[in-house]
C-alpha cells in the first residue's frame, strides 16, 4: 500500500487527525516514535533549521527536498505532508515539484498561491490572480497521477483580499480535484465554517500553532467545525530552541549541561544505538 493510499485510509477514518511539524530526522524520528501517523514538513521549521531565520520565501526547492528526504529517511513509514510552499515558480514548476516529492515517497504536497518573489517585507501575503492559481492547481493534480499523491491546495488571500475570495478559491480547487483544501488566517469560526462547506465533503487542514492573527480553535473544538487535519509548526520547533537555549546558558554559567537534559542511557536510546548495533552484527565478520 502506499502512501498516498494509506493517508487516503487514515483521512477516511473517524476523527481529527493531529500532524506535528517536523523539519529533518531527528524531529521526524521523534514524532513518529510518540506514535504519530503522519507529519507535516513545514517551511517555517526547515526555514528556521537550514537558515536559522524566518518562513520568507527564502528556501529553495533544493532545500526543501533534501530536507523531505531526511525526513523520510529517519521515518519511513511516516506519512509526509511535503511543504511545496508555491511550486518555485510558474506551472510547469509546480508540476515538477509535485512529481519529485510523489517519487520519493510523499503522501501529500501543499501549494499554495502566494506570488513569488515575495515583496521585500515580512508583513501581508499578496496572492496570484485566481486564473493564475486555476492553472498551479491544475498542473499539481495532473502531475500527482503518476504517483498518487495526494494535492493540498492552500489560499493565502484572507490578510490581503477577503473571505468571500478566500472561499471562492477553496471551491475553485474542489473544482480542480484537489484533495486536501487549507485556508490560511481565517479571522473566526464563522470563516473557518464557510471554508470547510466550501471544501464538499473534502478533508479540511489548519495551522493550530498560537501567537499568529488567526482564529486558533483547540483540537476538539477543531474537530466540531469540521477541520478534519490540525498541524503545529512550533509545536516541537519552540521547545527545542528553548532547550537549545537553556544548554547554552548552562554552559555560559560553568555547567556541563542543564537541568531539563536527558539521561545519557536515555538519550542513546532516542538516538538508536542499539538498534545500530543489531543491525550491524549481520555484517561482523569472526576471526
Amino acid at each position: 500500500m502506499t502512501a498516498p493510499d494509506r493517508l487516503r485510509a487514515l483521512l477516511a477514518e473517524p476523527g481529527f487527525i493531529v500532524m506535528p511539524a517536523v523539519w529533518d530526522g531527528l524531529s521526524a524520528k521523534l514524532a513518529a516514535g510518540a506514535g504519530f501517523k503522519t507529519a507535516f514538513m513545514s517551511g517555517s521549521c526547515v526555514a528556521a533549521s537550514r537558515l536559522g531565520g524566518p518562513d520568507l520565501d527564502l528556501v529553495s526547492f533544493g532545500e526543501m527536498f533534501d530536507s523531505f528526504n531526511m525526513v523520510h529517511g529517519a521515518a519511513p513509514d511516516l506519512l509526509v505532508l511535503a511543504d511545496g510552499d508555491h511550486g518555485y515558480g510558474n506551472a510547469m514548476n509546480v508540476q515538477r515539484t509535485v512529481r519529485a516529492y510523489g517519487r520519493a515517497g510523499a503522501a501529500a504536497v501543499l501549494i499554495e498561491d502566494k506570488i513569488t518573489p515575495r515583496a521585500l517585507t515580512a508583513g501581508g501575503k499578496p496572492c496570484l490572480p485566481r486564473e493564475d492559481v486555476r492553472m498551479k492547481i491544475r498542473a499539481a493534480v495532473q502531475g500527482a497521477r503518476d504517483s498518487g499523491i495526494l494535492v493540498m491546495a492552500r489560499t493565502d488571500c484572507r490578510p490581503t483580499q477577503d473571505i468571500d475570495e478566500a472561499v471562492a478559491r477553496i471551491e475553485m480547487y474542489v473544482e480542480e480535484g484537489a484533495d486536501i483544501l487549507f485556508l490560511d488566517s481565517p479571522a473566526d469560526e464563522a470563516e473557518i465554517r464557510r471554508a470547510v462547506a466550501a471544501a464538499a465533503g473534502r478533508p479540511s487542514f489548519a495551522v493550530l500553532s498560537p501567537g499568529a492573527p488567526r482564529e486558533i480553535p483547540t483540537q476538539s473544538r477543531a474537530a466540531e467545525l469540521g477541520l478534519k487535519i490540525g498541524t503545529y509548526p512550533t509545536g516541537m520547533l519552540s521547545p527545542a530552541i528553548a532547550g537549545m537555549k537553556a544548554g547554552l546558558a548552562a554552559l555560559a554559567c560553568g555547567q556541563a549541561e542543564a537541568a531539563n537534559v536527558l539521561a545519557p542511557a536515555e538519550l542513546r536510546e532516542t538516538l538508536g544505538y542499539a538498534d545500530y548495533d543489531a543491525r550491524a552484527q549481520r555484517f561482523v565478520t569472526f576471526r
